[in-house]
């Protein structure tokens, strides 16, 4: 089994901590549905990727983009206060897409189940 290393564990944190400031201190309302749904930390720890998810449609994940890069340095500042880091990572942050690709995926699993019954 493999041990988890050091930017796993401190990608973890990062992510806790966002999630807890997403839910109890920002009042943005175009990211007050987002979900964190992954994050990629560098293994020098400077640069950290975070994925989200929103329900809504394209300009609807614009503007959570947006906003969440708005709030990047309250983020940064956060973060800082409660991880012991030397150097605190950038935050970049993307749109999930996977959700989406699943969805289309179920979708058109069952359109083919509804034109099997159709043809039995």
């Amino acid at each position: 089994m493999k041990p988890y290393n050091r930017s796993e564990r401190v990608g973890g944190l990062i992510k806790q901590v966002i999630a807890e400031m997403l839910k109890k201190r920002i009042s943005d309302p175009r990211i007050a549905d987002v979900t964190l749904t992954g994050i990629k930390l560098s293994r020098d720890l400077r640069v950290a990727t975070i994925y989200f998810s929103i329900t809504g449609d394209k300009a609807c994940r614009q503007e959570a983009l947006n906003g969440l890069n708005r709030a990047c340095g309250f983020f940064k500042r956060e973060l800082a206060q409660q991880l012991d880091l030397r150097y605190m990572p950038d935050l970049k942050f993307f749109y999930d897409e996977s959700i989406d690709y699943g969805a289309r995926i179920e979708q058109l699993l069952s359109q083919v189940n509804q034109s099997d019954e159709s043809n039995s």
